[in-house]
């Protein structure tokens, strides 16, 4: 059965991005640190090797993407295909803009974060349903329709920039599933309580 999973790198204060994120400094100031356990000096992805690099193996079996509106535009719905050509769900209130129609695999969920969550279940076809972006996050979790958080919590401490749980209505209880401790991070795997 297939579960929505959160993967996010965060900071020890809570943080997944600098200040000032946006679409010209899409993690913000001093973010980037938080990608330093996956990405080289040059700013490519790579497999790190040991527990690290089964982690990101786990991400990249996912078999669909649910992002939020405003991380998929700061990184332009990662041009259509955010890994192995797995379709790519962005909830939101309005239409997406035009150049979204050069992404066939990218589509804009206007009905509710339950109806993003469940078109990207189907789409996975059985595997696991990828989750980015703080506010997305947020939605899934008082919707009742986030399963799992993998959290990378990377040993630094930013001080300021954009929170991954800064609103919540209401308490959510979670089940440690997995710790894994590595030097770059602590990889956190909790299930979400219902």
């Amino acid at each position: 059965m297939s579960a929505t999973v959160l993967y996010m790198s965060m900071s020890l204060d809570g943080f997944i991005t600098g200040p000032d994120d946006g679409p010209d400094n899409g993690l913000g100031t001093g973010g980037e640190r938080l990608h330093d356990w996956l990405i080289n000096s040059a700013g490519e992805l790579v497999r790190p090797s040991g527990p690290s690099g089964d982690i990101l193996d786990e991400l990249f079996a996912t078999g669909a993407v649910v992002v939020g509106r405003r991380t998929a535009e700061i990184v332009d719905h990662w041009g259509g295909d955010h890994h192995n050509g797995v379709r790519i769900f962005v909830p939101s209130h309005r239409p997406p803009n035009d150049a979204v129609a050069a992404y066939p695999r990218v589509t804009y969920v206007t009905d509710g974060i339950a109806s993003a969550m469940a078109q990207a279940k189907e789409a996975a076809g059985g595997r696991d349903v990828l989750v980015h972006g703080a506010y997305t996050a947020q939605r899934a979790l008082e919707a009742g329709v986030l399963d799992e958080l993998e959290i990378h919590q990377i040993p630094v401490l930013l001080g300021k920039g954009r929170r991954l749980f800064g609103e919540l209505p209401a308490g959510v209880e979670l089940e440690v599933r997995r710790v894994v401790e590595t030097p770059e991070a602590t990889h956190l795997r909790y299930r979400v309580r219902r």
